[in-house]
């Protein structure tokens, strides 16, 4: 950002500050003033308020709610969860012990009874799974049986008429078909005509996560309420794997082979597999050695100062590594979270495995608290 942007946000916020200002001085002073606002919004609502009035007033309920990543944020920024869904069993194990007091279902979405729901929850959500709008799968959309479970989600919304609905999908959703699927979607979404629809790609590392992990969030504003959402503002400063991997709990985690090992040792924080002597980039790589493209994710290390690249639901895959920055070693289950934004003390129930799936699929926490604090401000 140029310095005369950057002295134009110092006046939208509210900063005085004079021409002479550097760049990195003005970052500083509108991050601090960012981290001030975001703090003061989450505060605006829950002060003097009891916590019973909180339940009351900003409830929420979250279908295909994975391990909780989404409603730990929405948590964080004042609201409080009535039911949360999913039909992964672990998933379920998962929510029930870090919200013992929340009703949690195991099930399809479209199965539960929201009889009791209608017409008195402030958010409906939903993390629609997204393996059929994958960038990296085979893209068939609402074509796919999975692509039938946003239709479903969307049937739900018109039952219960929620004050704000928000579906988080993947990136891919925008450009799939040529941005038709997108285009259908909002279209089936307006049919009822009680909402203003919005949707955006929010980048996770402009939220304070130390992780570049893409996301898109559709969001539907019951037209009775005459504020128009926006979406949060983006930080200045980005969060580093060095700011949270520190004083990490211990906790299991997957391993390499001796092979492995002693090619990591040979690549730098940041490296690849191109840091290799050629004669082992070739046995390593095999014929996809001559394939060209940039396959920079083969043997991948990260690096201390920027942020993760998105982590996976599986923590070693040939082609997408993400080797620990100072050891040779996957990142263990307590780094996966770190960097997901989960509080050390949230738990994962089920296998080794099973618990990197979860945190891999899920939102991370701190993007959805500021997306939570967006959202209050319209209740």
């Amino acid at each position: 950002m140029s310095k005369i942007k950057l002295l134009d946000k110092c006046q939208e916020l509210g900063i005085t500050v004079s021409n002479s200002k550097k760049k990195q001085e003005l970052i500083e002073l509108i991050t601090s003033k960012q981290n001030i606002i975001a703090s003061n919004n989450t505060n605006i609502k829950t002060e003097n308020v009891k916590t019973n009035d909180i339940k009351k007033n900003f409830n929420f309920i979250e279908v295909c709610a994975g391990g909780g990543g989404l409603s730990s944020g929405l948590i964080k920024a004042g609201f409080y969860p009535i039911l949360l869904n999913d039909n992964n069993n672990d998933c379920c194990k998962t929510l029930r012990h870090n919200h013992p007091d929340t009703n949690v279902i195991y099930g399809s979405m479209d199965k539960i009874d929201y009889s009791s729901y209608v017409n008195n929850i402030d958010l409906l959500t939903g993390g629609v799974p997204c393996q059929s709008f994958s960038q990296a799968g085979l893209r068939k959309g609402l074509e796919d049986p999975r692509g039938d479970l946003m239709m479903k989600f969307i049937e739900i919304i018109n039952l219960i008429n929620p004050k704000i609905f928000m579906i988080e999908n993947v990136k891919g959703l925008l450009t799939h078909d040529g941005g038709k699927t997108i285009e259908k979607i909002i279209n089936m979404l307006n049919k009822s005509n009680n909402y203003n629809i919005t949707y955006k790609c929010l980048d996770s590392s402009k939220y304070n996560v130390p992780q570049k992990r893409e996301r898109v969030f559709i969001i539907g504003v019951i037209k009775n309420i005459s504020h128009k959402y926006e979406f949060p503002p983006e930080f200045l400063t980005k969060v580093i794997l060095k700011d949270v991997l520190y004083n990490v709990p211990d906790s299991i985690g997957a391993k390499y082979n001796e092979e492995k090992i002693k090619l990591f040792k040979m690549i730098p924080q940041g490296g690849c597999w191109v840091n290799l002597p050629e004669n082992l980039q070739k046995e390593y790589l095999g014929n996809s050695y001559n394939s060209g493209g940039g396959k920079r994710g083969i043997l991948y290390r990260l690096s201390m100062e920027k942020p993760c690249l998105t982590l996976l639901c599986t923590p070693s895959q040939k082609q997408t590594e993400r080797c620990h920055p100072l050891e040779e070693r996957p990142l263990t289950i307590r780094e996966y979270a770190r960097i997901q934004t989960f509080d050390d003390s949230y738990q994962f129930i089920g296998s080794m495995n099973s618990q990197y799936k979860q945190i891999g699929n899920a939102v991370p926490v701190e993007l959805a608290k500021y997306i939570g604090i967006s959202l209050l401000q319209l209740l």
